[in-house]
């Protein structure tokens, strides 16, 4: 493993940049990376101008998208249909401006992180960070590639193609959007063309804000939880250690608690990034959940493959999406309380009076719950994400009963 160190170190230029090079890869085409004190003026500039471009974009799909939602007289089901679409665009550009507005949080975490890889220089300690840091980037880039291939899939099956429509004997094959857009001649080319690449390009931005997001957490999380361990390792070494090393020992325990306290500050802060992003993510993802399932049981009769696919395609995305923010919030939770449960069970006759004390306040400290929450209402845990899905087919069914009657 100290090979693996040297390795990464070498190709990556340093231990830290492993570990957050690939939220810039995502963050940094819209705008969204931090900046720091060694960002160059041109980098700004860039920065800026991407901001007002991807704004622009994202903009152009959804305000026709609202007009034609509201004021475009159509029955029930074509307006509930236009609600799946509308609700990735709002909620994309919801997160879009909260990584935005969060980029001094994302930058404390990240500067965190390479403090981290500073301060904990021994090999040992450095190995369970590396396999940690892996971990993050496995994960960060499943979830980038399922939401981006997810979304590029959604495009081609529903805008790429034409629609065929039979109004009596007459057969009409007519052009599709993404995204409805209110009085815009979309039956005519280039006006179609130019409409449908609009559309993809903001439907690439917002989803990258939520691949961003996904990534950060899954970043973070995973470097928290590697610290978790390492303090594990350091308390089970402190408490085991032998009586004649009590001299060795006499600051490791003020190490710890340090420690300790920094990493909860840390966590803290990822859930003060990632609150706002959850929250609206659990709402996308309950849409996104119940409304392809109701396009299916309406469609189902037309035998539409295509379709039927894509909506299936969805469902997957959201429930792996909701499913991966509540484990990460619930293996944050658990791996916290199991710091004071390790204190809790160890020797204390075996310990000075003063070690006591010490252990103690780790103690206090991990009796308050650190959770990740879905906008400080809802915590993210393994039981929230059940919960969530049985609301879904609880409003499946109300809206089954309402409008299939």
């Amino acid at each position: 493993m100290s090979d693996d160190l040297v390795e990464v170190e070498k190709k990556f230029g340093s231990l830290n940049e492993y570990s957050i090079q690939f939220n810039r890869w995502i963050l940094k085409p819209i705008g969204a990376w931090p900046i720091s004190l060694c960002t160059t003026r041109n980098e700004k500039i860039i920065s800026k101008i991407l901001i007002i471009v991807c704004w622009s974009l994202s903009l152009f799909t959804l305000i026709p998208g609202l007009l034609h939602f509201i004021l475009e007289k159509e029955d029930t089901y074509l307006k509930l249909k236009t609600i799946g679409p509308l609700s990735h665009w709002v909620i994309g550009g919801f997160n879009y401006a909260v990584l935005l507005l969060r980029k001094n949080d994302i930058l404390h975490c990240i500067e965190h992180i390479r403090v981290d890889w500073n301060i904990i220089t021994k090999k040992q300690d450095q190995q369970v960070m590396l396999k940690y840091a892996k971990i993050g980037r496995y994960i960060a880039a499943f979830c980038t590639a399922f939401l981006q291939g997810g979304v590029l899939c959604t495009c081609i099956a529903l805008g790429a193609f034409k629609t065929t429509i039979k109004n009596g004997n007459e057969t009409i094959e007519i052009y599709s959007l993404l995204c409805p857009a209110y009085k815009l001649p979309v039956q005519t080319n280039p006006t179609h063309d130019i409409i449908l690449g609009t559309q993809l390009l903001s439907a690439f931005i917002t989803s990258s804000s939520a691949a961003g997001a996904f990534s950060l957490a899954a970043v973070f999380a995973s470097h928290a939880l590697g610290q978790l361990n390492i303090m594990v390792a350091w308390i089970n070494e402190f408490v085991n250690r032998p009586i004649d090393l009590n001299n060795v020992y006499v600051n490791k325990i003020s190490i710890i608690v340090e420690h300790h306290l920094r990493i909860l500050s840390f966590i803290t802060h990822i859930e003060h990034l990632m609150n706002p992003i959850c929250f609206m993510e659990m709402f996308k993802c309950m849409v996104g959940m119940c409304m392809p399932s109701y396009y299916i049981l309406a469609e189902w009769s037309e035998h539409n493959v295509q379709n039927l696919a894509v909506y299936v395609m969805i469902i997957i995305s959201m429930t792996c999406n909701i499913f991966l923010i509540c484990y990460i919030g619930e293996i944050l939770t658990e791996q916290c309380k199991k710091i004071g449960e390790i204190i809790y069970m160890t020797n204390w006759y075996e310990l000075s009076n003063k070690d006591i004390f010490n252990l103690m306040m780790i103690i206090s400290r991990s009796s308050i719950s650190v959770n990740m929450s879905a906008g400080k209402l809802i915590d993210m845990s393994v039981l929230t994400f059940g919960n969530t899905v049985k609301s879904v087919f609880v409003y499946l069914n109300m809206l089954r009963q309402m409008t299939m009657i």
